[in-house]
């Protein structure tokens, strides 16, 4: 046991690339590319540190490319769940009592590894596995989960120096423990920084995981799983489980020995866990801790005074990078009478610039939705705006799933601010305008405000300081996080805490010391130098 007080190195955000044509990291990921699409792999469970192929396997194809076979991965089911739960409990109690700086150097170790060596692998299969584009895939991938096992670790550190008051005679100390039993960790297809964060907060700070990835982001995930041996973290800690939702999370949700959630993906999925965790609460050992990001109606609200140009620019970024499949996209806007003409000739004009194509053509701005059960979903709505009264398209609308699952950027302008596509989440390439009279403005903003059951993030735009104020004001509720002159998207890990309330989630903000907190369990520690000797209070000697 070491008799020092160590620091974790103060973190700073990995710098992203660019990959400009003409440079090493450009050719590099070229390769790689390359290298990835000449293979098939076979993705097993990971339990325990075990490879287990179960034998019941499902395909990994491109979204891009119909042709294009990534491999298959084993599923899981009850049986192995049941390992999985032994295997982390069985871990549990030596990687909890780790010192914590061994535990550390194991995750800025593979936030070295991330950003080096292992850089344009976990960036390729992102791109060819999720369809993201070669700029999107190195902010996620890449930059963002680098940062997030940098910063937790620094978070834990700073967590564990709050210590309180001691008055003499008496010295009193708060520990900071792992909770007891495991997390579990149920992770979506749109960020692999957030696959790969949610099974490692909590196991930074002592605890153990099981990790359900996506289906569609099996590939990428189980990367980042060999990217986690090789740093050296043990056997056990993470067990790696994908399957089904119902395969996978009912035995894990019955479990006595669950001790925590982290979770990101749909609200009713979010909602049906929390019922069925309620439902089994009384045979439970430990009140679970859920933490859930689940999902947005993202608005730009748009003041009179707003600058145009740079608002075309914010409202093509925000709805349209990585096809919409973000949940901070930008989905709903609300745009001045004033403002609407200017802002539409020159919107419409550029958004027919953007291509629409595979990943590895690096000219594409757009690439494919991720399956056909989500493209399909979205088609569902653009062909209601189509066939509705109320609703106009203005940019894209078509449409083809005959290579890979492509949606041109969909552009809807409402004459009804309760639009069914200005209310319900459509996580795909579609914007919905509705254009109010200036003179509305306030009612506007509590249209913007009761319109949707979400409150995961906004954008606010003006020039005049004192509409910014009012809109900020009316509107602190909507978003989680907010944003004024710029695109309701992508939040920087220590610079803009992620998560949003209402119908959004927990709003318990990834990248933040109050998400790892939310791993600790907490023990105040009274100890007395000189205990007294008399059970007697002075006030006892006279009647």
């Amino acid at each position: 046991m070491s008799n020092a007080y160590f620091k974790v190195p103060a973190p700073a955000n990995e710098p992203v690339f660019d990959y400009a044509p003409g440079t090493p990291e450009r050719k590099a990921l070229k390769n790689k590319l390359e290298e990835l699409q000449s293979s098939e792999i076979e993705v097993p469970l990971i339990i325990g540190g075990k490879e287990i192929f179960t034998g019941k396997t499902a395909e990994m194809r491109a979204p891009h490319n119909h042709k294009i076979k990534l491999g298959v991965f084993h599923k899981a089911g009850p049986e192995e769940v049941k390992m999985a739960i032994e295997a982390a409990l069985k871990a549990r109690k030596a990687w909890a009592e780790m010192p914590w700086e061994h535990r550390v150097s194991i995750f800025l170790k593979a936030a070295e590894l991330l950003s080096g060596p292992w850089r344009y692998t976990l960036n390729a299969s992102t791109m060819l596995g999720q369809s993201k584009t070669a700029y999107q895939s190195e902010i996620d991938a890449v930059a963002e989960l680098a940062d997030f096992w940098r910063f937790n670790s620094y978070f834990m550190a700073q967590i564990m120096s709050d210590q309180p008051y001691s008055p003499k005679g008496f010295w009193n100390r708060t520990e900071y423990r792992p909770l007891e039993g495991f997390i579990f960790a149920v992770t979506p297809f749109n960020f692999t920084s957030i696959a790969g964060n949610l099974p490692t907060a909590p196991a930074i700070v002592g605890n153990v995981a099981l990790w359900k990835p996506a289906s569609s982001a099996v590939y990428s995930a189980y990367f980042i799983m060999q990217l986690l041996k090789e740093a050296g973290l043990p056997d056990g800690v993470i067990n790696f489980i994908p399957g089904s939702g119902a395969q996978v999370g009912n035995p894990v949700l019955e479990s006595e020995h669950l001790s925590g959630i982290h979770f990101t993906g749909s609200t009713a999925t979010f909602q049906s866990m929390w019922k069925k965790i309620g439902e089994n609460i009384q045979k439970m050992k430990y009140y679970p801790r859920i933490v859930g990001e689940t999902g947005g109606k993202d608005f730009i609200f748009v003041h009179k005074s707003a600058r145009v140009k740079p608002l075309v620019v914010a409202a093509i970024r925000g709805a349209f990078e990585y096809q919409g499949q973000k949940c901070s996209a930008a989905s709903r806007m609300y745009i001045p009478e004033s403002l609407w003409t200017e802002f539409k000739e020159q919107y419409v004009e550029e958004v027919k610039k953007i291509r629409l194509g595979e990943p590895t053509d690096f000219r594409n701005f757009m690439t494919a939705i991720i399956d056909k059960a989500a493209f399909e979903s979205i088609v569902s709505y653009i062909e209601y705006a189509k066939n509705s009264d109320e609703a106009e398209i203005i940019t894209g609308g078509n449409y083809d799933d005959s290579k890979g699952y492509f949606i041109e950027p969909t552009t809807i302008v409402t004459t009804n601010p309760r639009f069914k596509t200005m209310e319900e989440e459509i996580f795909g390439p579609v914007l919905t305008i509705y254009v109010y009279p200036d003179d509305k403005f306030d009612e506007t903003l509590e249209l913007c405000d009761t319109t949707s059951p979400y409150g995961l993030t906004g954008a606010i735009w003006a020039q005049d300081r004192e509409a910014l104020k009012i809109m900020s004001d009316r509107l602190r509720n909507t978003a989680g996080n907010f944003y004024i002159n710029d695109k309701p998207t992508a939040a920087v890990v220590g610079q803009q805490p992620f998560g949003g309330s209402r119908a959004s989630g927990t709003n318990d903000k990834a990248g933040s010391a109050m998400n790892i907190l939310r791993w600790m369990s907490v023990r105040s520690i009274k100890e007395t130098m000189v205990p007294p000797e008399d059970w007697t209070y002075p006030f006892m000697k006279d009647k």
